[in-house]
């Protein structure tokens, strides 16, 4: 029997790029669990889903029958950012934590071996210069950031007596390309900025630090987070940083990479600009210790060409982008206009 993993918030950004990865390196049967909302925002074709039992349902609904037969399962779902964490903070709240919370305690009645947290550095917040390692404090800025440490702290709280193998993987910021690409994040948003308007306008003065990491490399860290527990690796509830050392850069120096990629880009910062709070360099060494050849392959480099390759395939997706679907926040607010979510969130097509 093949071993069944449920991916919660398979229909965003990551899932298409897990999808095609666990199915290339895997036999799992493979269970989606989306509300959709973001599931037409591609920029390529989608074929994987076919290979995907899916489901469409608010995380806010799941029931046990959800979770029935299922051996791990991935939470990707989430208010995933913080600008929609500030706009919609209580349902931020409501979906990163509380439902969260409901999932991990049916995954414990129901049996499930195996859960993997999408949690991210950014709860790290005003971090300093000094690289941060899981031992360090945390300072969440954002209800997003806020949301996924309580998470974090309520998963260790639930599986005191280790029922389960937990990892809850900090993110670096994610980048690269992606079928359901996402222009709202940094180093995508460069990229497609140098490409379309031949530009790159960096709003704050360029300082902050921030890590990376290529989607593929994040399938891959979700992939080592799935199977360290036939290996003995780390303890059954761990908490670890996921990214490479080389890919903590600032913001400045993420833009002149870019523009090294693509000749022509003229570059601007908001030297005025009120410093950014928001920054925070990671130290990845306990994840290069343990994931072996699971580390990231690919740099910051990599990354933008493997974004230029997928943006001049199909630029005419592009125009006007920030205004278009590839901001999910956009998405939510075009719901909202169209009343078919309300302030909190809610499917008011299908409650």
């Amino acid at each position: 029997m093949n071993k069944k993993i449920l991916i919660t918030g398979n229909l965003g950004y990551i899932g298409p790029v897990l999808t095609d990865y666990l199915h290339s390196q895997t036999d799992y049967d493979i269970y989606g669990y989306d509300i959709g909302w973001f599931q037409d925002c591609t920029i390529t074709e989608i074929n994987l889903e076919k290979k995907v039992h899916q489901t469409y349902k608010d995380i806010r609904h799941i029931e046990k029958n959800d979770l029935k037969d299922i051996d791990s399962v991935v939470h990707l779902c989430a208010v995933s950012n913080d600008p929609m964490g500030k706009e919609f903070e209580q349902a931020t709240f409501e979906i990163n934590i509380d439902a969260s919370i409901a999932l991990a305690k049916l995954c414990l009645s129901s049996g499930v071996k195996n859960l993997v947290f999408a949690s991210s550095c950014s709860v790290y917040g005003a971090g300093g210069d000094k690289s941060k390692t899981e031992n360090d404090s945390v300072d969440p800025l954002t209800a997003y950031a806020e949301s996924k440490i309580a998470f974090e702290q309520a998963l260790k709280d639930l599986n005191n007596e280790n029922n389960m193998f937990i990892t809850c993987l900090r993110f670096s910021t994610a980048c690269g390309p992606s079928s359901r690409l996402r222009l709202d994040l940094v180093l995508n948003d460069f990229v497609a900025s140098a490409i379309v308007n031949k530009r790159i306008d960096i709003l704050s003065d360029g300082s902050p630090l921030r890590p990376l990491i290529d989607v593929e490399d994040m399938s891959r860290a979700i992939h080592w987070a799935l199977i360290r527990q036939d290996k003995s690796i780390g303890e059954p509830t761990l908490t670890i940083n996921i990214g490479r050392n080389d890919n903590n850069l600032t913001v400045l120096d993420m833009a002149k990479l870019v523009t090294e990629s693509i000749p022509g880009t003229k570059l601007s910062v908001n030297e005025n600009a009120t410093a950014d709070k928001r920054s925070y360099s990671v130290d990845f060494s306990l994840y290069k210790s343990l994931a072996g050849d699971f580390y990231p392959q690919f740099t910051i480099k990599d990354s933008i060409n493997r974004l230029i390759d997928l943006m001049n395939s199909c630029p005419e997706k592009l125009v006007n982008f920030r205004e278009g679907i590839y901001i999910r926040h956009n998405v939510l607010r075009n719901l909202k206009n169209q009343n078919s979510i309300d302030n909190l969130l809610n499917d008011n097509e299908h409650n």
